[in-house]
């Protein structure tokens, strides 16, 4: 036997872990009355995870938001984000009817595996309905998915109605599915839980380069000879046992969150399916974590809706911090390629000045500048700083603004890349001398080493050769047009 104060030693870093985990959730409790706040002794309990409830109830929202963040990844890679809510309202009637079924044949109906076969077969029905009409119609994936909800959970309220109607059987709880009871959960479901979780994660790593190629490019797989066909039910199916097994939990309308919010979070973070998938499971188990910790501590909120709460909450931070599409890195990639855009065009407008000017040292004024492109005063007097700051220009006695020799470079370079695309315009897509400027101008701006080198080769220029002449006049009064 343990020594007193072992079991709360060892799962001391689960609670910590589990303290981190609530952090971003606990505005959500932010509404509720100050009396209602637990104390410290309520806090230190549930973060050591002293009540066996608790770790019950943790562990297995834990794994579930593992095994749906792993089996929803595939289907947001394959667009199929609705068919979790399909498949999850199918289930309605399979557990309705199995209740029926139980309660006439063996007298009883509120056996948890009967119910959760009867779901598991109505789920597999859903999901093959949808397949089927997608295949064999004409009917659009979002006209498939909306007539397989309706119908099979207006079945389901039928039959469910039906149900709870009977003499026998006592019907009451067979609501919980439809709006969970993680609170409840007992070992037997969390170890149910735990092995649905062990066969999505074994089943991903097994299946993963046949998962991938489906998933990116199902025509090549399919001409490369690849089942596609039985390798995308195959997918569906782990969907469906995350779906079944996490109806008690979080119930048919919550579960949909599960499988689709930690693979959106997890898309903000990463391109690549093996990352993605361990964001994903990772992001999910962190939502059951969060969740049920906080509503163990507020006993006014219901599991399953904080659960969903949580991710939504991590998914929110991924959506505004991701490094891959996030708003705030997206954000500032835009305003630094628009800086550079506007630093290169101006560095061209002087490079070109210097060539029509009779003195080279002569520079433009500031509204010899303005008059030359729609550029406001304040925007034209940040990127003038941020050339000077550079060290590329350098202002004249008379108020001029003239060219440094490293900012003659980079002109130099920038005006090359434009006139040899305007060159290829002229010589490839037929486009007249007059008519080059404005493509040129918005695409110099993306060409890389390689796409100069393949310019040169085709136009037979050598990158030795100085800057090719412009295709249009030069003139003060024509040029920039």
């Amino acid at each position: 036997m343990s020594p007193p104060g072992a079991c709360r030693r060892r799962w001391l870093p689960v609670g910590l872990v589990l303290a981190a985990a609530l952090l971003p959730v606990c505005s959500l409790a932010a509404g509720a009355h100050a009396t209602d706040w637990p104390g410290w002794q309520e806090l230190i309990r549930v973060l050591s995870l002293r009540d066996y409830n608790t770790r019950i109830v943790i562990a297995g929202t834990t794994l579930l938001g593992f095994a749906a963040g792993l089996s929803g990844t595939f289907l947001i890679l394959r667009k199929r984000a609705l068919l979790s809510d399909a498949l999850s309202h199918a289930t309605l009637p399979g557990i309705a009817l199995s209740f029926i079924f139980m309660t006439r044949v063996l007298g009883e109906g509120k056996y948890l595996s009967g119910l959760i076969a009867g779901a598991a077969v109505f789920a597999m029905l859903g999901t093959g309905s949808v397949l089927a009409i997608q295949r064999y119609s004409r009917l659009k994936d979002d006209a498939a998915l909306g007539v397989v909800l309706s119908v099979f959970f207006g079945l389901g309220i039928a039959v469910l109605g039906i149900a709870t109607r009977m003499g026998a059987g006592n019907a009451a709880g067979l609501t919980s599915f439809i709006y969970g009871k993680t609170a409840s959960m007992l070992f037997s479901d969390a170890l149910l839980i735990a092995v649905a979780a062990a066969i999505a994660g074994v089943l991903c790593l097994l299946f993963f380069k046949e998962f991938l190629l489906v998933c990116f490019d199902a025509d090549f797989a399919a001409a490369q000879g690849w089942p596609v066909g039985r390798l995308d039910f195959f997918m569906m199916t782990l969907v469906v046992v995350v779906t079944v097994v996490g109806l008690q939990a979080v119930g048919l309308i919550l579960v949909v969150a599960l499988l689709i919010i930690p693979p959106a979070a997890a898309r903000f973070w990463t391109r690549r399916l093996r990352a993605m998938l361990m964001l994903s499971g990772l992001f999910g188990a962190l939502s059951g974590l969060a969740g049920a910790g906080l509503s163990a501590l507020m006993a006014d909120l219901p599991a399953g809706a904080v659960i969903v709460l949580s991710a939504a909450t991590l998914f929110f931070v991924s959506m505004l911090f991701g490094t891959t599409g996030g708003v705030v890195k997206t954000l500032a990639e835009r305003t630094r390629l628009r800086q550079r855009v506007m630093q290169e065009n101006l560095l061209r407008e002087l490079y070109e000045w210097t060539e029509r000017a009779a003195d080279s040292l002569a520079g433009p004024l500031r509204a010899d500048l303005l008059s030359r492109r729609a550029w406001g005063p304040r925007r034209l007097g940040r990127a003038l700083k941020q050339l000077a700051k550079r060290g590329w220009t350098r202002p004249a006695v008379d108020g001029r603004t003239l060219l440094t020799d490293a900012g003659m470079v980079h002109a130099r370079a920038v005006v090359r890349k434009h006139r040899l695309w305007e060159a290829y315009l002229i010589a490839y897509a037929d486009t007249a001398p007059g008519k080059v400027d404005f493509g040129a101008d918005t695409i110099e701006h993306v060409l890389d080493d390689v796409l100069i080198a393949e310019l040169e080769a085709r136009l037979e220029k050598s990158p030795a050769e100085p800057v090719p002449p412009s295709p249009h006049t030069l003139a003060p009064d024509a040029a920039g047009a």
